[in-house]
This record gives structure tokens, C-alpha cells and sequence, in this order.
């Protein structure tokens, strides 16, 4: 059974909230905004924004988080403590949409702490569920549980009991193993009682799904899946894309191992409502999907497509996790901005006091400056510590946004060099004069290129930057073909800059290493020898036995290296790099990557240098143990 995830629970609870039909929602958004206007009463007016808030995250978010910040603004001004704890409670809701889990839990438990000073026991219980499915995505389950929990309790007690319905539906679909099959009949029972009793639609409709996955966990997957699409049809009929989309995937995930066809249709319709609408959690899952099932079928070019979908979603993702971080950020110093001005009102208001009553007492003035004080103190203390509050999100955020840099920046550069060769050898079959044998010997490098992006852009996803030797996939490596293939793959490259690329008798030995990962050291380590030779220059790879294994040499007589940049050549980003001989780009990252690979297979790897006669680079592998 497939649990349902954090964003669905909040889209569930929002139309149940609504008490509007799904499908009258943009009805309802017109009928509120004309009515702005003529709302004299400041309370009703922040509650009209909020409601707007809430019916705009299916079609808007952005609508959403402008209504929101809208109600805060006008509830903090008047002071309207359930007026401020809806509008925090709908920017959790961006957030969530938006898919940064971190703020959305800040922003629910600040709601939560604000439904509880306002003793509003349904959002509280709402809140907990919400808190509850947080956790459960972050992997913290004994917290997940202990907030299921909770909010099942206050649920039960509450008279207005509509949202202990959606409770029972996110705990048993999250956790089922906690429910018996007669506790999980009894509760869906409920469940649906409740939504009965307030004609909820959406509820009914949501219950269809577990009770599918019921009938699927129980071995009846026929009538699951024919309950499960009846679903599907209904939730996109009444326009419920959240409610939707795990349903999409499910199905997809089910037919694709029997009818493949209609399981990437599924997924592709599922990545195709999460593209429009912005759930980008969804449309990154649903390409790792896609990618693996063409990966594992070899279909290379279908999954480097995916590939660069996966790319460009992280790279949306970095930028929401910014402007989602700065905003938190300035909510906070806001808040606190005005706690600091309120402080400041009451000292002076007591100030005044003071100067009147010491005229008639000065004992008690005395007594109250001192109370005074005390006050001062605990006040400066509490912003001391929020302040340091606000530095380690600041610097949490900073760390977040450098690591997704780092990230970008290795793609870019590991791919030149394999794209590099396929546009170089695409060029080359371009040409009238090419065999037949050749364009066969071409496709093949082609072939060879496209496999090391992908394997190249897999490894990238999944690294974290500090390369293991347990991570590495070993094999014997026969090194007299493998640098063969290597140095032809860049000999298009070389001969851009008429450079002879010499590979000599290589030693008919073998290394136990991983290729992928070999292949990228010595094509970072030519490439650097091509961009730092002149046009006309010669690049040789030789190979030499040494006590302690084999050593591989790539040798040019290039600028060379001067001595004042030596001592930093293999830090990453480092401020020794240069342009290339013929203007190339540098990204101070070959070499860093280089030295993590090779350390990581327990290698050495060093350079001798004569500024304006070349240089040579080896590295050691030791031998195969």
C-alpha cells in the first residue's frame, strides 16, 4: 500500500475546510473577491483573505502566498490572534506545495502554538496531523506517531468533528501496520459516517482510495485497480490534481509491469499535471521513475532526456529553497521587530507612571524601577537567543545554497568532455567522405559518450562529495584497450587545436579499479593537457611499472604551472585556474575531482612542472590485492 504523501494530507484538509464542493472552488474565489469591498468589519475581512488563500493553492500557489501574506499583514496590525495564526498556518501551505518540508514544519508549529493560545481545538488538531505528516516524510516516525496520536485524542473530543475524518484517513494510509484489518474496517467505517454527516464529497472520495489499496494489500487486485481508476476519473473530473497524482503514480507503477504502454502513459500524465502546476517533489519522483525504467531497458537517449529534467528541477529547487529560506527569515525579524516595539511602548507608558507617582512615593518607585529592570533583562536575554536562532538558520540556509552550487557546477564540467566528443564526432559523420566502417566505429563512441553522461550524471545525484572506496564499483580494467578507447574519444578534441595525441606501448597489465570513475580522471587530466598546450602541441599517455603498482603519465609541453599556484592546483574552485591557450574557460574543478577518485582507490596522484616547457601528471594504482 502506497502511503499517502505530506502535500496530499494538506490539499485533503483544505477542501474539507473550504465547506465548498471541489469543483465550485473558482466560483467561491469570485464570489469572495467581489465581496472584499464591502466588508466594513476588519475581522471579517482578514477572514475573507484567508478563505481566498486557501481556495487558490489548487490553481495558484503564488495566489495563495500573496493572500496569505496580505491577512497576516492587516491581522498582526489589529491584533487578531486567529487571523494570524490562519495566514501563518496557509504559508506552511506554500511551502509544502512548493516542496521545502523544513519551512512548512516551522510555519505549521508556529500555527499550532497559536491555535493553542487561542484554545481553537479543530486547527489544533489539524496542525498535529499536519506536524505528524511532516515527520513521517522526514523518516522521524516515533514523532509522526506520537502527533498521529495526539491528534486522534483531541479529534475524539472535539463536537465539530469533521477533521477527525481526514486524521483516520492520513494515519491509516501512512501507517497501516498499526491498524488490525477489523480496526482498519471500523475506522474507515467512521470515517465515512463522518463525511455523510456534512455531505463531504471529497472525503467519500478520498476513502475510495484506501479501501482500493485495502482490496490490492489483501490480494484482490482486479476490483483494487478498477476502484482506484473509478477514483482517478472522478478526482480529475471535479479538477483534484493533488488528490490525483499518487493515484497516477500507483496505477503507473502497477501497469507497468504488465502493460508497460499504459503505465508510462500514466506516468507521463502524472508528470505532465505536476510540470503545470508546480509540484515539483512529484515531477522529481516521477522522473527517477521514468528514468529507471529506460535505464534498465538500455534505452539510454529516453532516460538522458529524464536526466535533464532531474537536473533543471534541482536547479528550480535550489531557488525555491532560497526565496523560501529569506522569507522565513524576514517574517521572523518582523515579528520580532514588533514584539520589540510593543516592549518598547509598555517602558515608556511605565516610564510616565513612574515620573507621576514619584511625586507621591518614592519608595514604590524605587521598587518598580528595579521590577523593571529584571523585566529588561529576561526581555534582552529571550532576543539574544533568537537571535542566535536566526544566525544558524541564516547559516544552515548559506551551507544549502553552496552545496546545490557545488552540484550544478560538477555536472557542467564532467559533461563537457563526453558531449564534447559526441558533438565532435557527430561533426565527423556529417562529412561526405566517411566510410561506412568508420560511421560504424563513430556510432559506437557516440554510444560509448552517451553512457558515460548518464552513468556521469547518476553519480552526481546520488553523491555527496566525499567519494569512499566502498562506493566504488571495481573491476580488472586491461589497460591496453581501455586507453586506447580513451585517447581516441579525445583525439577529435586534440586535433580542434592541430595537437598530436600520442598514446605509447601501453603495459599489457591489469588495474582493479572503476572504469567509469577512470575514464573521468584521464579525460580531466587530457582535457587539461589540450586547454594548456599550444595549437601545434604534443600530448603523450605512456604507462610505467613501479614497486608500489602502475603509474599512467599524461605529458604535454604546454605554459606549465607556476610555482605560486602549485601548492593549490587540486583545491576545488580554486584561484590558480587559467585560461587556456586558446582562450578555454576554466573551471577549477578536473583536478579536485581527479584527487577524490584517485584517493578514493587508495592511488597517489602528483605533477612535475617547468613553467613554459610542459608538465606531467601521474597517477599510482597500486596493485590488485
Amino acid at each position: 500500500m502506497q502511503p499517502i504523501t505530506f502535500f496530499k494530507t494538506t490539499a485533503l484538509f483544505l477542501m474539507i475546510l473550504t465547506g465548498c464542493p471541489a469543483f465550485g472552488q473558482v466560483d467561491k474565489i469570485r464570489e469572495l473577491e467581489k465581496s472584499l469591498p464591502a466588508i466594513k468589519d476588519s475581522i471579517q475581512y482578514v477572514d475573507a483573505i484567508n478563505k481566498i488563500s486557501l481556495l487558490f493553492y489548487e490553481r495558484n500557489v503564488d495566489s495563495t502566498f500573496y493572500y496569505s501574506l496580505r491577512a497576516r499583514e492587516i491581522a498582526q496590525r489589529m491584533q487578531y490572534a486567529k487571523g494570524i495564526a490562519d495566514a501563518t498556518n496557509n504559508l506552511g501551505i506554500v511551502f509544502d506545495i512548493k516542496g521545502n518540508i523544513q519551512l512548512a514544519l516551522r510555519y505549521y508549529n508556529d500555527a499550532y502554538n497559536q491555535y493553542r493560545a487561542i484554545g481553537d481545538s479543530s486547527n489544533i488538531t489539524q496542525t498535529l496531523m499536519n506536524i505528524a505528516s511532516v515527520y513521517s516524510v522526514n523518516g522521524k516516525h516515533d514523532k509522526a506517531l506520537a502527533n498521529f496520536e495526539q491528534a486522534m485524542s483531541l479529534g475524539n473530543r472535539i463536537s465539530h468533528d469533521s477533521i477527525t475524518a481526514l486524521v483516520i484517513y492520513n494515519y491509516i494510509l501512512m501507517y497501516p501496520q498499526k491498524f488490525s484489518d477489523a480496526e482498519k474496517e471500523r475506522y474507515i467505517e467512521r470515517a465515512g459516517s463522518i463525511a455523510r454527516k456534512y455531505k463531504d464529497s471529497l472525503m467519500e472520495l478520498a476513502l475510495q482510495q484506501v479501501k482500493a489499496d485495502k482490496l490490492i494489500a489483501d490480494g484482490h487486485q482486479a476490483k483494487g485497480v478498477a476502484l482506484l481508476e473509478g477514483t482517478l476519473a472522478s478526482a480529475l473530473d471535479m479538477e483534484l490534481y493533488y488528490l490525483s497524482m499518487d493515484i497516477l503514480i500507483e496505477l503507473g507503477t502497477i501497469y507497468l509491469k504488465k502493460d508497460p504502454e499504459k503505465g508510462l502513459g500514466l506516468y507521463t500524465k502524472a508528470l505532465t499535471i505536476s510540470e503545470q502546476k508546480g509540484y515539483r517533489l512529484y515531477a522529481i519522483d516521477i522522473c527517477k521513475k521514468l528514468y529507471d525504467y529506460y535505464a534498465q531497458r538500455g534505452e539510454n537517449v529516453a532516460a538522458f532526456v529524464y536526466t535533464r529534467k532531474l537536473v533543471r528541477l534541482y536547479e528550480q529547487q535550489a531557488e525555491i529553497d532560497n526565496s523560501s529560506g529569506i522569507d522565513y527569515i524576514e517574517y521572523a525579524v518582523k515579528d520580532e521587530q514588533l514584539k520589540s516595539e510593543k516592549a518598547k511602548s509598555a517602558y515608556n507608558s511605565n516610564l510616565l507612571w513612574l515620573a507621576t507617582a514619584v511625586c507621591f512615593l518614592t519608595i514604590l518607585s524605587v521598587i518598580f524601577l528595579l521590577k523593571n529592570w529584571i523585566m529588561s533583562r529576561k526581555t534582552n536575554d529571550v532576543l539574544k537567543m533568537q537571535f542566535r536562532q536566526l544566525e544558524s538558520t541564516s547559516e544552515a540556509l548559506e551551507q544549502t545554497n553552496q552545496n546545490y552550487a557545488k552540484l550544478i557546477k560538477v555536472v557542467a564540467h564532467d559533461l563537457r568532455n563526453p558531449i564534447g566528443a559526441i558533438n565532435s564526432l557527430s561533426r565527423l559523420l556529417l562529412e561526405d567522405d566517411v566510410s561506412q566502417e568508420e560511421t560504424r566505429e563513430f556510432l559506437q563512441l557516440i554510444n560509448d559518450s552517451s553512457n558515460s553522461c548518464i552513468n556521469l550524471i547518476t553519480d552526481l545525484l546520488e553523491t555527496n562529495f566525499n567519494l569512499k572506496e566502498s562506493e566504488l564499483q571495481k573491476e580488472q580494467i586491461s589497460l591496453p584497450p581501455f586507453l586506447q578507447q580513451t585517447v581516441k574519444l579525445l583525439t577529435f578534441r586534440a586535433k580542434e587545436k592541430d595537437q598530436e595525441l600520442v598514446l605509447k606501448e601501453p603495459l599489457n597489465k591489469s588495474a582493479l579499479a572503476d572504469r567509469d570513475k577512470l575514464l573521468r580522471v584521464l579525460n580531466n587530466l587530457i582535457i587539461n593537457a589540450i586547454k594548456f598546450t599550444p595549437i601545434g602541441g604534443r600530448i603523450e599517455i605512456s604507462t610505467q611499472r613501479s614497486p608500489e603498482g602502475i603509474i599512467i603519465s599524461v605529458k604535454d609541453n604546454g605554459i606549465g604551472i607556476p610555482k605560486e599556484a602549485a601548492a593549490k592546483i587540486f583545491d576545488p574552485f580554486t584561484s590558480s585556474k587559467r585560461e587556456g591557450t586558446s582562450g578555454e574557460q576554466p573551471f577549477g574543478l578536473g583536478l579536485y575531482i581527479a584527487r577524490q577518485i584517485v584517493d578514493a582507490h587508495q592511488g597517489r596522484i602528483w605533477f612535475d612542472s617547468e613553467p613554459g616547457k610542459g608538465t606531467t601528471f601521474s597517477v599510482l594504482l597500486p596493485d590488485m590485492v
